[in-house]
C-alpha cells in the first residue's frame, strides 16, 4: 500500500506541473509568463487574451488538481487524497525544468487549488463544507482588502485550521498545514510588495508592455548605500529596531542582503511626457551594499541578470542599470548577453550629456561671482574614467591651469598629453593625490568610489565642487569649509510630476540621469542608443540632450 501511495502522489505532482495552459496560451503565440505588471497569471490572460481563451486555461488548471486529487483517492485512504491535494499544487508551484525551460509560471495557482478543492469535497476526503469554506474566506477577504494573496492565504489558513480540528489522520493534517506553507513561501513577494505598497488591488489597471501606445513601461535597478538606506523598503523595516537593540547584528543583516534575489520595491509615478506619453518605471532592487560590488563582483553581475529577468517577466521593455549596478557585468554587457530579450542600459550617455549640459551654467555662474576663469585653477577627480576626462575636455580651454586627479598615472598621463595638443594654453598638472586640490577654486569629481574621498584639507574656502560622483565624492563635512559651494551632478527632473515612496537620494522629483536615459530610451523607443560597456558615442549624448529637452526633462544644476 506504501508502494502505491508514493507512486500516485509521484503522478499528482506531475499531473499538477503539467503546462496545459501554457502550450495552449504557446499556440497562439502568447507566452503568459510574460509582460505582466505583476506576474496576476489568469488576470494578466483574460487581459492579453480575452474572456474565450483565459476560461480554457482556467478550466484547464482547475482540472489538474480535480485529476490529481481524484487519482490519490482511488485507493479509497483519506490523507493520501489530501497528500495528493499537496503534491499537485507543489508541482504546479515548482514543475520539472524541462518542461518549461529556466523560466516557470509564476501565477498564485488558484485554480488549482479550487480543482484540489473540488476533487476532496467530491471524494469526501473532507466534508463538503470544509472544501467550501476557504473559498468563502477567499472571496470575502479579496473583495473586502482588495488583495488576491490575502484572500487566498486567509482562505488555505481557514483549511489546514479545519483539517487540524477534524477528526483526520495526522498526514492529512499535515498536508492541509503543507498547503498553507507552499503558498505563503511562493506568495512571500506578494506580501513583500503590499507591505511596500506596490502590490495592486483587484480592480487596478495593470500596464501590460507594448499593448498601449501611450505608456511604456520600464524598470530601474537600485540598492542601499548605507543601511539606513535598506530601512527604506517597508519589508525591511522591522529589522530596524532590532538592530539598533543589539538583537541582530549589522553583519547579519549585511550576509542577509547577500542572498535575497532581486525583488520590485517601488514605483515611479505620474511621469508623462509633453507629448501624452506615460512612463511606468518599476524599481526593482537586490540589496547588496556598495562594499559587496567591490569584493564580490561575480555575486554583483548574477544579481544584476536576475533582476533583469525579472523586469521581462514584469513587462518592461528598458531596464537600466544604477549606481554601482552600472559598472557590473563589463558596465551592463554580460547582463545584456545573458538577457537579450529586454533593453539594458547603464546610462552613461545622459550621464555625460546633462554634465555637458550643466558645465557651461555653472562656469557662467562661477565667472558672475567676480572671479576670472582665465586666471582659475581647476581640478577633475576621477580623470582616469570616461565621464570625468570628458568633463577636463570641455573645461581645459577655458582655465589657466587644470589638476588632473586619478589612481593610474600613467594613463592620466597619456589623457593629459592628448589634452595638452589640442590646448596649448593651459597648464595641465597629473598626480594620484588629492592634496593638490587645495590650489583649486573649480573642483569637479567624478569617480566610482563606495566612499568619500574629498575631506576638509583637500579644500580651500570659497571653492565650488561640481559632484557627480554617486554615491558622493565629497564627505558632508567639507560642508564646514567657509564659502564652499557643492553642487550636485547627473541630477534630472522628469515631466508630469513624478512620485515615489522610495527616496532616491536627488531630491523631491528628481532622478539620476541613468535612470532618466532608461526612460527617454522607452518614450522614444530608440534602443539602440542604449549605453554599455566603456564606450560612449558623442551622437548618443547628444541625443539624449536633445531628446530629454524636447520630452520636457529638466537637468537640475
Amino acid at each position: 500500500m506504501l508502494f502505491v501511495s508514493m507512486l500516485l502522489l509521484a503522478v499528482a505532482f506531475l499531473v499538477g506541473s503539467a503546462p496545459v495552459g501554457h502550450t495552449l496560451l504557446a499556440r497562439v503565440g502568447v507566452d503568459g509568463r510574460m509582460h505582466s505588471a505583476y506576474n496576476l497569471g489568469v488576470e494578466n490572460v483574460l487581459r492579453r487574451v480575452g474572456p474565450g481563451l483565459a476560461l480554457t486555461t482556467a478550466l484547464l488548471d482547475a482540472a489538474k488538481g480535480f485529476v490529481a486529487v481524484l487519482m490519490a483517492a482511488s485507493i479509497q485512504v483519506p490523507e493520501v487524497a489530501v497528500l495528493g491535494a499537496l503534491a499537485a499544487y507543489l508541482g504546479h508551484l515548482n514543475p520539472p525544468p524541462r518542461l518549461y525551460g529556466p523560466m516557470p509560471p509564476r501565477g498564485r495557482g488558484n485554480l488549482v487549488l479550487l480543482g484540489v478543492l473540488a476533487g476532496l469535497a467530491v471524494t469526501q476526503a473532507v466534508p463538503l463544507w470544509a472544501a467550501a469554506l476557504p473559498v468563502v474566506v477567499y472571496a470575502a477577504v479579496s473583495g473586502y482588502w482588495g488583495f488576491v494573496t490575502l484572500g487566498t492565504l486567509s482562505g488555505l489558513f481557514a483549511f489546514a485550521l479545519t483539517v487540524g480540528l477534524l477528526p483526520t489522520p495526522v498526514p492529512a493534517k499535515l498536508a492541509a498545514l503543507g498547503l498553507l506553507i507552499a503558498a505563503t513561501w511562493r506568495f512571500k513577494e506578494n506580501l513583500g510588495r503590499i507591505l511596500d505598497g506596490t502590490e495592486p488591488r483587484l480592480g487596478d489597471a495593470v500596464p501590460l508592455a507594448g499593448q498601449r501606445a501611450d505608456e511604456v513601461v520600464t524598470a530601474f535597478m537600485i540598492h542601499p548605500m548605507t543601511l539606513e538606506n535598506f530601512w527604506q523598503a517597508r519589508r525591511f523595516a522591522w529589522l530596524r529596531p532590532l538592530v539598533e537593540r543589539g538583537l541582530v547584528s549589522e553583519a547579519s543583516v549585511r550576509d542577509l542582503a547577500r542572498t535575497l534575489r532581486p525583488m520590485k520595491v517601488g514605483e515611479l509615478h505620474g511621469i508623462r511626457t509633453v507629448d501624452g506619453k506615460s512612463i511606468r518605471c518599476y524599481l526593482l532592487s537586490s540589496p547588496l551594499l556598495p562594499d559587496v560590488f567591490r569584493d564580490d563582483p561575480e555575486l554583483a553581475t548574477r544579481r544584476a541578470i536576475e533582476g533583469a529577468r525579472l523586469a521581462r517577466e514584469l513587462g518592461a521593455e528598458v531596464f537600466g542599470l544604477g549606481a554601482f549596478w552600472s559598472v557590473v557585468g563589463n558596465k551592463g554587457l554580460d547582463v545584456q548577453a545573458a538577457v537579450p530579450e529586454i533593453t539594458i542600459t547603464n546610462g552613461g550617455a545622459y550621464t555625460s550629456g546633462t554634465i555637458k549640459a550643466a558645465i557651461p551654467g555653472i562656469l557662467e555662474h562661477f565667472a558672475a561671482t567676480g572671479r576670472d576663469l582665465r586666471e582659475a585653477t581647476a581640478a577633475v577627480v576621477g580623470a582616469n574614467g570616461v565621464v570625468a576626462f570628458g568633463i577636463a575636455r570641455t573645461i581645459a580651454p577655458q582655465v589657466k591651469r587644470l589638476i588632473m586627479v586619478g589612481r593610474d598615472l600613467e594613463r592620466l598621463e597619456r589623457s593629459a598629453a592628448t589634452l595638452r595638443r589640442a590646448v596649448k594654453d593651459t597648464e595641465i598638472i597629473t598626480t594620484t593625490s588629492y592634496d593638490g586640490l587645495r590650489e583649486a577654486a573649480l573642483i569637479f569629481t567624478a569617480t566610482s568610489d563606495p566612499n568619500p574621498v574629498i575631506f576638509p584639507q583637500h579644500v580651500q574656502p570659497g571653492a565650488w565642487i561640481f559632484d557627480e560622483g554617486r554615491p558622493a565624492d565629497v564627505d558632508e563635512s567639507v560642508r564646514t569649509v567657509p564659502g564652499v559651494r557643492i553642487i550636485p551632478g547627473g541630477v534630472v527632473r522628469p515631466p508630469g510630476g513624478m512620485t515615489s515612496h522610495i527616496d532616491l537620494q536627488f531630491g523631491e522629483g528628481a532622478v539620476p540621469a541613468c535612470l532618466a536615459e532608461t526612460l527617454i530610451i522607452a518614450a522614444t523607443g530608440e534602443h539602440g542608443r542604449k549605453s554599455l560597456g566603456q564606450q560612449t558615442l558623442s551622437e548618443n549624448i547628444n541625443f539624449f540632450v536633445e531628446e530629454a529637452h524636447k520630452l520636457g526633462f529638466e537637468v537640475v544644476d
